[in-house]
């Protein structure tokens, strides 16, 4: 990566505590030294490259939750992973990528897991021995969850039980390379979202194969999975029948704050890479950092940035303390990644021509950022959530009122 001016006042921020602020200068020092980026690289063996980088660095502790399975943290510390995300972001997509994977894919265990299923599963993503997956989207049910028809029955209860998966799972990231997925079914306890129950799927199993590599403009593991009768031990379903939704939902309101800080890490090395050019860019006798046009192109983009970071930061310090946080969340997610879309797009147009040469770095930011705005819920999905958030807030304090109201007549 070249030497780039970056401004770090942010981590000054209460949000953040010491050890955030030495957890993010050691990452940025080692991935100087240890990331690098993967032109044209065997993107399936890169990604499995930069597991194992990543938690020989010991950098997948921060993935997992539990000190008794080799994590960081006995509970997950969503400012950690939005600064590693972020970090990472800024160096390479790809690595990113790696680490977000790792922590949404057995996020439902850290959270939901049973013993046994810690024991099994979480050290091995720790240690880069096991590389985990998240399976919720199908063909037909992207955002709409409740749509979901991928489905599993409950057989041989005298035998302690299995489930029979059928159906298919879409847009899966690492999918084709994980060594686990953690897998939604329909259940059917009852309608819509109450229905749907969440297991641990190896992808070893008998009945499950991979129905076709997805291939995207940003290249990383992406899949469509078939189930075909695919049987799986009770044992290793996550949390209890019919709360796969609630496995699901919790599981993102921290890997969606973190996909703001990923857009955060993305326009950041936009903002940086703009600021090099601008300053050293001769154009009619002066550099294009001198044009007034440029200063107020930079300051929308620091601005952007700014605020996106503090909602992101903002949603990663309540969750920490123990806040439901389902709406800032959505709102981080929104702005990190609509305002990261808007800086790279003005970096790349100073870029002039050279901007859209393959592999420059604004022009591999410019791929990168467009599938966050889609991924873990689309813009318009984030607009609903906030919206519907608003709205029952706003019932229940209308219902505050009225009780308080009452109790003085």
């Amino acid at each position: 990566m070249p030497a780039l001016t970056l401004d770090i006042s942010y981590l000054e921020w209460p949000f953040f505590e010491p050890k955030h602020r030495v957890l993010q200068a050691s990452l940025d020092a080692w991935a100087r030294e240890h990331i690098a980026q993967t032109h044209g690289a065997d993107v399936d063996q890169a990604c499995r490259d930069l597991v194992a980088q990543l938690a020989a660095g010991g950098w997948l502790q921060h993935a997992i939750a539990g000190r008794a399975y080799g994590a960081a943290e006995q509970q997950i510390d969503t400012r950690a992973i939005c600064l590693i995300r972020e970090t990472l972001a800024r160096h390479a997509g790809l690595a990113d990528f790696a680490f977000a994977m790792q922590g949404l894919g057995s996020g439902a265990i850290s959270l939901f897991g049973s013993e046994l299923q810690k024991q099994n599963y979480l050290a091995k993503v720790m240690q880069g021995a096991a590389i985990a997956a998240f399976a919720l989207s199908e063909p037909e049910a992207g955002s709409d969850v409740a749509a979901m028809q991928c489905s599993a029955n409950l057989v041989d209860s005298a035998e302690g039980g299995h489930y029979v998966l059928n159906g298919e799972k879409t847009w899966i990231s690492n999918g084709g390379i994980a060594d686990f997925y953690v897998l939604f079914a329909r259940t059917g306890e009852a309608a819509g979202a109450r229905g749907i129950s969440a297991f641990i799927v190896d992808a070893t199993s008998p009945g499950l194969e991979i129905a076709e590599r997805i291939h995207l403009m940003a290249p990383h593991p992406l899949a469509r999975l078939r189930l075909t009768n695919c049987r799986i031990p009770v044992i290793q379903r996550i949390g209890e029948a019919g709360q796969g939704f609630k496995v699901a939902m919790a599981t993102l309101d921290v890997f969606r704050t973190s996909v703001a800080a990923a857009a955060l890490g993305f326009a950041r090395r936009a903002l940086a890479e703009a600021m090099q050019r601008a300053t050293s860019r001769k154009m009619f006798g002066q550099t294009l950092a001198d044009f007034q046009l440029t200063q107020a192109k930079l300051a929308q983009m620091a601005t952007a940035i700014d605020s996106a970071a503090l909602l992101t930061y903002r949603a990663a310090w309540q969750r920490d303390q123990g806040k439901k946080v389902t709406k800032e969340a959505a709102m981080a997610k929104l702005v990190a990644t609509e305002n990261a879309q808007q800086v790279i797009d003005a970096a790349l147009q100073m870029f002039g021509g050279m901007g859209v040469m393959s592999e420059v770095p604004v022009e591999r930011l410019y791929r990168e950022i467009r599938a966050l705005r889609i991924y873990e819920g689309a813009s318009e999905v984030q607009q609903l959530i906030i919206a519907r958030e608003m709205l029952k807030d706003h019932a229940a304090l209308a219902a505050t009122v009225t009780a308080a109201v009452q109790d003085t007549i």
